[in-house]
C-alpha cells in the first residue's frame, strides 16, 4: 500500500501547513455543520462565563475543556459522517452505526457538560 504524496512534508513546513488544513478544516465546518456552528456559538458564551463563575483556575479549566471538548467530538463526528458518505449515499447498517456512534459521543460530551458545570456551579 502506498503511503499519501502529501505525506512527504517535515519539520516547520509540515507545522505551516498543518495550520492552513486546520484552519481549512474549521472553515468547512464552519460552512456546512449546522451542529458545529450552534455549538461553537455556545461556546463562545460559555467560556467567558466559565471565566466569570470558574471560581478558582481549577473550576474555569474544566468549564472551558468541557466546551472545547463538545467542539472537538463534533469535528470527528463530522469527519466521520463526511467519509461515510463520500464512500456511499445509500443506506446502508454500518454506515447508519458508524454515524450513530458519531452522535453518541457527541451526546456523552454534552452530557460531559452538563455534569462539570453542575459540579462548578452548584457543588
Amino acid at each position: 500500500m502506498e503511503e499519501s504524496p502529501h505525506k512527504g512534508k517535515t519539520g516547520l513546513k509540515r507545522v505551516w501547513n498543518a495550520l492552513f488544513y486546520s484552519l481549512e478544516g474549521f472553515g468547512a465546518a464552519w460552512k456546512h455543520e449546522d451542529a458545529f456552528r450552534q455549538e461553537a456559538l455556545l461556546a463562545l458564551v460559555m467560556i467567558p462565563l466559565a471565566w466569570y463563575f470558574g471560581g478558582t483556575a481549577v473550576s474555569r479549566a474544566l468549564m472551558i475543556a468541557s466546551v472545547l471538548l463538545v467542539l472537538i467530538v463534533e469535528l470527528i463526528n463530522s469527519a466521520i459522517e463526511a467519509t461515510v458518505d463520500r464512500i456511499s449515499l445509500e443506506n446502508h447498517r454500518l454506515a447508519k452505526r458508524a454515524k450513530d456512534i458519531g452522535s453518541a459521543a457527541v451526546l456523552i460530551a454534552l452530557i460531559n457538560v452538563a455534569v462539570v458545570w453542575g459540579l462548578v456551579l452548584f457543588g
